[in-house]
């Protein structure tokens, strides 16, 4: 990967917050929106992905956690080790340690409230996770993992992309409680002649 301060097009002795406002602004430009039915959509979409891998190693660079991969393993910027053991915990189902963690801090940024939205989540409380994710996107707007994660909530509770997560909890039915409901159903009505009790 290029210098990922060129990419953003500032020093790397600029401040972190000149970083952030150098990296909203090109995400700004490049955003996907602004290219949508436009002939350069494919060199945005590059663009922008270059943006965001440059401001996730910097993020890494300075929390002293970059490895020399573009990608991070956690699946979305790390700007704080104990945030990624947050993520780690998540992943491992220990939900109450993360919590704690969490709650015992004072840096309440954008992966703050993204990471209390998936513990809430995974406790099966649907709309504080809701809340907290609407304020990470509000705080980074084009972190892709956020947005995501906006949209599957805004349209119900699913799967969790992350494998280890639990979302037996996750609240209300799901397919297979409902079919299952309707099976148990259309049983009882068979064994007693349409009449709706229960047969075992």
């Amino acid at each position: 990967m290029s210098n990922p301060y060129e990419i953003l097009g500032v020093s790397e002795n600029a401040s972190d917050e000149e970083i952030k406002k150098a990296y909203r602004k090109l995400a700004k430009q490049y955003h996907p929106d602004n290219y949508v039915d436009n002939p350069l959509k494919d060199l945005a979409d590059e663009k922008m992905k270059a943006i965001n891998e440059a401001y996730d190693q910097i993020q890494k660079m300075r929390a002293g956690t970059y490895n020399g991969n573009s990608q991070n393993s956690n699946g979305g910027y790390n700007g704080n080790a104990t945030f990624a053991r947050v993520r780690s915990l998540i992943n491992s189902r220990r939900i109450g340690e993360a919590e704690t963690i969490l709650n015992g801090m004072t840096e309440r940024n954008a992966e703050w409230h993204f990471l209390m939205g998936l513990v809430y989540y995974a406790k099966g409380w649907l709309q504080d996770a809701r809340n907290e994710i609407n304020t990470a996107c509000s705080m980074d707007p084009y972190n892709r993992e956020y947005s995501m994660w906006q949209q599957r909530l805004g349209r119900g509770a699913g799967s969790s992309p992350y494998a280890g997560m639990n979302t037996n909890n996750a609240g209300g039915c799901s397919g297979c409680d409902v079919c299952q409901g309707l099976l148990c159903a259309d049983c009882c009505c068979e064994c007693m002649g349409g009449d709706l009790i229960r047969c075992c």
